[in-house]
């Protein structure tokens, strides 16, 4: 690919290189910069050992994004990400960008799994392994420079993603005992915005031809819906201005938790109920279980008869949203493979579904069988070799029962023994 990249001001830190954040956050900063005078430019971290920073050096940071569905087809060549930093390779380099005045905003998605906290991590590992422990020695280096704060715009699906962040960097701030003076800068100095997102990536179309008109191996495609749900007080939009590039960014003080609720529970819940089921029965991409007559009901079921009625927001609007999701899941231009969404799929369980199936429970005082079903098929999952997680999660729900998984609190948050009679009866 021959493209003269524009210079602009790096501004943004992202963890994170893969598909997601390239064909969302990445793609809206490539319209605000069209749109305002943000220029605005990205340096991505990539968080773990192995990823895809290789590719996109190779591409001088450039890609072309392709958004695909029954409005049409749109193509946006995007060149925000200026560079590429592996702290496990160059982890000076690393800790460099917190020498750099003019970085503002940290953006991140390191999966359910990645906003936690380790008192294994040690001040001096270079770097550090978990995410919130390689944000505090940036910060660390950020506050002894005497430096301005960062605003961070965590993607990670899990709730209230900015306090958990700063819950940890705080809990790592007191285990390397770096000071009082540096937790007050923490807090008074850094805005630890709470976000939901929403938007189908689909990566790169393997196996399709794209004709266009020169190589691109970072190609990332998506649906045109998107949805950025960003709850703070700080004027957000004062620093960074979504609202010229007429995106759907809604910046608000308070209303984070009725979409995020909506959103995890319907969307993602109805795709952390699919894919171990689906994997199993032989399908590879949502759109062929939305075309198939069985695997259609199976959804149709966990999201009307089970999941929407353990939630409080308006039946209407719940109705047309879940009808509106299952359109989405069902676009011919999205090849969503099953694979993909399968990462660290005992984590997405705990945080997707296992709340309507213990809601659903309380409100009902009976079994919602589909939703356990889908438990029961997660379970079998794990027992194949196409699951991709942390391999203590792999080992163990390979290597023990039903009985002893469900009793399992570290993985699920709380002892479920007894669901086991009721699981069992679709462990296959």
């Amino acid at each position: 690919m021959n493209f003269e990249k524009k210079q602009r001001v790096e501004k943004v830190i992202q963890f994170g290189e893969g598909g997601f954040l390239r064909g969302f956050v990445d793609w809206m900063l490539q319209k605000v910069n069209d749109s305002s005078d943000f220029n605005g430019s990205v340096v991505v971290v990539q968080p773990i050992e192995q990823g895809m920073c290789d590719m996109l050096t190779a591409q001088n940071g450039v890609y072309t994004h392709i958004i695909r569905g029954v409005e049409g087809v749109d193509k946006t060549l995007v060149d925000v990400i200026s560079r590429c930093v592996k702290p496990y390779e160059d982890f000076a380099g690393y800790l460099a960008l917190a020498e750099n005045p003019d970085f503002r905003f940290v953006v991140s998605n390191t999966t359910e799994s990645g906003i936690v906290y380790s008192d294994e991590d040690k001040l001096t590992d270079a770097p550090p392994k978990t995410f919130p422990a390689k944000v505090t020695l940036l910060l660390k280096r950020r506050y002894e420079l005497g430096l301005p704060g960062f605003v961070f715009l965590p993607c990670e699906l899990i709730d209230r993603n900015g306090d958990n962040l700063k819950k940890c960097i705080l809990k790592y701030a007191d285990l390397w005992s770096l000071g009082d003076g540096f937790k007050a800068w923490v807090e008074k100095e850094n805005v630890f915005t709470n976000t939901l997102v929403d938007r189908i990536n689909t990566g790169y179309p393997k196996g399709e031809q794209l004709d266009l008109g020169y190589e691109d191996n970072m190609v990332n495609t998506s649906e045109f819906f998107h949805l950025w749900v960003i709850e703070t007080d700080f004027d957000l939009d004062a620093e960074l201005p979504f609202s010229k590039a007429n995106l759907n960014v809604i910046i608000t003080p308070d209303k984070l938790e009725m979409y995020r609720t909506r959103k995890v529970r319907i969307l993602n819940g109805a795709h952390t109920s699919l894919v171990p089921y689906a994997l199993l029965s032989g399908f590879d991409t949502v759109k062929s279980c939305i075309d198939d007559e069985v695997m259609y009901e199976h959804i149709r079921k966990c999201v009307f008869d089970e999941i929407i009625p353990t939630l409080d927001l308006p039946a209407d609007e719940l109705d047309s949203y879940a009808k509106s999701v299952l359109e989405r899941f069902g676009n011919p231009y999205i090849k969503h493979y099953l694979s993909s969404i399968a990462l660290n799929s005992v984590s997405k369980f705990k945080v997707r579904v296992l709340p309507s199936i213990l809601e659903y429970i309380k409100r009902y005082n009976k079994m919602p069988e589909t939703l356990l079903f889908a438990f029961a098929k997660l379970i079998e999952f794990y027992k194949t070799d196409m699951t991709s997680d942390a391999p203590e999660v792999v080992e163990f729900m390979k290597n023990h029962s039903t009985a002893e998984i469900l009793k399992n609190a570290e993985l699920w948050g709380e002892d479920l023994s007894r669901l086991t009679s009721e699981v069992e009866k679709y462990v296959g």
